[in-house]
């Protein structure tokens, strides 16, 4: 099975049967396709029973979206070492676009909750900011003492090459999410 679309935040995909035909719905698009006439987009009423084929057919889908889709989650971007930094850097400042990185460790369960709800937040402004992530763990400890991590997580936002505001995030994730928003719209 194939999916090929604009977006890649499809929540979930099941296969249906319906009187001998079989579609795929795509949750979080609303759209049904039809292998046997073709992919065609059919609006379903989600309250409609259908039984759930237990064997798997090779299917090929395409996905229309609407033109003002967004994306729920982005994904957040590693930074691996200085010179990786470094260009991300130089690529905001060009652009004079602010970037977030949070520094986290995978062993810090704070850290591991709220990198999520940073991704839905990165969601939120997707064109004006991009979000970064370090696992100050698996990265060379110049790159740590360079962002002058004491504790985690901290989020940071960085414009013009230089460290404009962090905030360290040892309470509840909302809060540190409102926190990070407000700190992002004052740059903004």
């Amino acid at each position: 099975m194939s999916v090929i679309g604009t977006y890649s935040h499809i929540l979930y995909r099941e296969i249906y049967q319906q009187h001998n035909h079989q579609y795929l719905l795509v949750n979080g698009g609303g759209y049904l396709f039809s292998p046997k006439s073709g992919c065609g987009n059919l609006w379903t009423d989600q309250r409609n029973k259908e039984r759930k084929i237990r064997r798997r057919r090779n299917l090929r889908v395409e996905v229309n979206w609407w033109p003002d889709a967004k994306p729920s989650v982005i994904e957040m971007e590693a930074i691996n070492d200085s010179e990786q930094l470094d260009q991300i850097l130089l690529h905001a400042q060009q652009n004079s676009q602010p970037i977030i990185i949070d520094w986290m460790a995978t062993w810090c369960r704070k850290c591991i909750y709220l990198k999520p709800k940073l991704e839905k937040l990165a969601a939120e402004f997707d064109t004006k900011i991009k979000f970064y992530y370090v696992d100050v763990n698996k990265v060379p400890q110049s790159l740590v003492k360079r962002g002058n991590i004491s504790k985690m997580p901290t989020i940071q936002l960085w414009k013009d090459g230089e460290m404009k505001a962090e905030v360290i995030g040892g309470h509840k994730g909302w809060l540190v999410i409102e926190e990070v928003r407000e700190m992002i719209q004052n740059f903004v």
